[in-house]
């Protein structure tokens, strides 16, 4: 359906959705970019293809049109290779948050798939109370909690536990004296997988200074997989959850609960 129409240029209904989508697609790009080594790469690959467009269809210089065509030629290759990373992280989202993985269809169409009604039946009270108690005493703490990606491999990174979320349990293995309080503990459903897990940290470069490697480690996993990181400051008693590479600092017991319930409900 033609909008308007002005001189030569025509402007439809499906144009204007077609600008729309791509630029939504361009900003979750950026997103998954920005801050790493990543938008550097991609800025070192587009600038490759601009001086091979330059050199091959303006200046029509054949030699080195040809040195700088080989790359253009693997572009799909090299990006999935380089871009590796952020290319998972953007269908793990995808395949979390879109309407396609929540519709109870899907769920009906996988019902092998215990993973869609894992998160839901998490019991959220004894980790707030954990994290409020640990949070007084400033006893550092990493908890990843498991959503729709599995964790299964950086739980064989660990000590496996399988045993049921309780607050004492929760602050027994963070405390300073325990061999299991360096690292992470996973949870899934309402059972502690491991702890001592050994999770990948944020390429982020961007991130203030007063953020240590539990938080360096928190993102790292939430850029990696749909899973809920919080972390408990040794130094300063905050408290801190990463979601989707995004990291929220300062945060008080009830706004802990609050976010945890919407994300995992």
């Amino acid at each position: 359906m033609e909008l308007f129409h002005i001189g030569f240029l025509s402007v439809r209904l499906l144009d204007i959705l077609d600008i729309l989508i791509v630029a939504f697609l361009l900003f979750k790009i950026y997103e998954l970019l920005k801050g790493g080594a990543a938008m550097s790469i991609f800025i070192g690959i587009l600038s490759i293809y601009l001086l091979w467009w330059l050199f091959v269809k303006v200046l029509d210089m054949q030699l080195l049109g040809a040195l700088l065509g080989q790359f253009i030629g693997v572009g799909v290759i090299a990006l999935i290779i380089v871009f590796q990373q952020e290319v998972r992280r953007f269908l793990v989202l995808l395949g979390t948050n879109s309407f396609i993985a929540k519709s109870p269809f899907t769920r009906q169409l996988f019902p092998w798939n215990w993973q869609f009604q894992r998160a839901s039946s998490l019991n959220v009270t004894p980790i707030v109370k954990a994290c409020s108690s640990m949070a007084k005493n400033k006893t550092g703490a990493l908890i990843v909690i498991s959503r729709v990606t599995d964790l299964k491999f950086y739980a064989s990174t660990g000590d496996i536990m399988d045993a049921e979320v309780s607050k004492r349990l929760i602050e027994s293995i963070f405390f300073k004296n325990s061999p299991l309080h360096d690292g992470a503990i996973i949870i899934e459903g309402n059972k502690i997988k491991a702890a001592r897990c050994v999770l990948p940290v944020t390429e982020n470069t961007d991130l203030p200074a007063h953020l240590g490697m539990r938080h360096r480690a928190a993102l790292g996993i939430s850029e990696q997989s749909d899973a809920v990181a919080i972390v408990v400051s040794e130094e300063t008693g905050e408290i801190a959850i990463a979601m989707e590479g995004i990291v929220k600092t300062n945060l008080t017991s009830e706004e802990l609960e609050r976010r945890l319930q919407k994300q995992l409900r």
